[in-house]
């Protein structure tokens, strides 16, 4: 790994860091701006200014801004309490965390194979019928939102058919058939729409390598048609691909907070959804962050598998 290379990644991961410190302001600015606070929530309308302003006094929430700007603490590995109930929020947000990343892991884990070996073959075979087929059936589930996937499911397997339970109860789950029984559905419609889009884009990347001109000369010379895809198209290819399945994976976090609330799954969008609601402005800005850390490590971890597959990054 030369100089060069190694500045890129630096580059790169200062510039994930400038994006995190402005995440963090952005998040505050905006919670601090909403009408409301979290007064509102525990004391309702009927409460007299008096006992607002004591409550808010025993909040902290009166004093400066620039006092309560939530940064100073997460730099001490301080996250907060939350305003409603007093707990630290990263007890609070531990459990559900957890939750959240066994869902999105279990939809990864079924969603990149096949979007891998659809997209990949599609490129392949482009212009076949095959290819054509894929195509079409992944932009028709590129075009329906998650929520609707997710409710249709509901309908079909929960009402009509009574297979499976409306709700995810990951509580009660201590076998095999409970999990898939809990996790089914909402894997099932976070993984479709996630494929289909990692599937259009790892077929993109995959052609876009396959027309070049040195698949061309290998083509010519008689390279047989595994060695040239594992040895030729694939490897030079695999900096797109990363991407395109970080932004794909990325992308899921949206779906996460659509699913976790149609099935009532109790992971930490379903947390900051109602911290939002109730001016939770702590534990808003720690789920937030939880977001934008996720977010920021799969594009970083993308780009720095793609500054190393360019061939001056391989050199020692």
């Amino acid at each position: 790994m030369n100089s060069q290379t190694l500045k890129l990644i630096g580059r790169r991961f200062f510039a994930a860091a400038m994006s995190l410190v402005f995440v963090i302001v952005t998040v505050f600015a905006i919670t601090n701006v909403l009408p409301g606070d979290a007064t509102d929530a525990v004391l309702g309308q009927g409460a007299t200014p008096q006992v607002v302003a004591v409550m808010r006094h025993d909040l902290g929430l009166d004093r400066p801004v620039f006092f309560r700007f939530w940064l100073w603490g997460v730099l001490h590995g301080d996250f907060g309490h939350s305003l409603l109930n007093g707990l630290s929020v990263a007890d609070a947000i531990g459990p559900r965390l957890h939750n959240s990343l066994l869902l999105a892991g279990a939809s990864a884990a079924v969603s990149v194979p096949v979007s891998l070996f659809l997209g990949i073959t599609s490129a392949i075979w482009k212009d076949t019928v095959y290819d054509r087929v894929v195509s079409i059936m992944t932009l028709g589930m590129v075009s329906v939102p998650e929520f609707v996937i997710a409710t249709m499911a509901v309908y079909v397997f929960a009402v009509r058919l009574h297979l499976l339970p409306a709700l995810a109860d990951v509580g009660s789950v201590h076998s095999l058939r409970q999990f898939l029984s809990a996790f089914f559905m909402p894997v099932a419609s976070l993984a479709l729409v996630t494929l289909a889009q990692m599937v259009r884009m790892t077929r993109a990347a995959m052609a876009d390598t396959l027309s070049a001109p040195y698949i061309e000369m290998a083509l010519l010379k008689g390279v047989g048609p595994i060695r040239l895809i594992l040895v030729h198209a694939i490897p030079n290819a695999i900096g797109p691909i990363v991407n395109a399945v970080a932004l794909s994976l990325s992308s899921l976090l949206g779906g996460v907070v659509v699913i976790e609330v149609v099935f009532t799954y109790p992971g930490i969008s379903g947390l900051m959804v109602d911290a939002v609601s109730s001016r939770d402005v702590p534990t808003v800005q720690a789920c937030a962050l939880v977001f934008c850390v996720t977010y920021l490590f799969l594009t970083t971890f993308a780009d720095v598998v793609t500054i190393l597959s360019l061939p001056r990054g391989r050199k020692a």
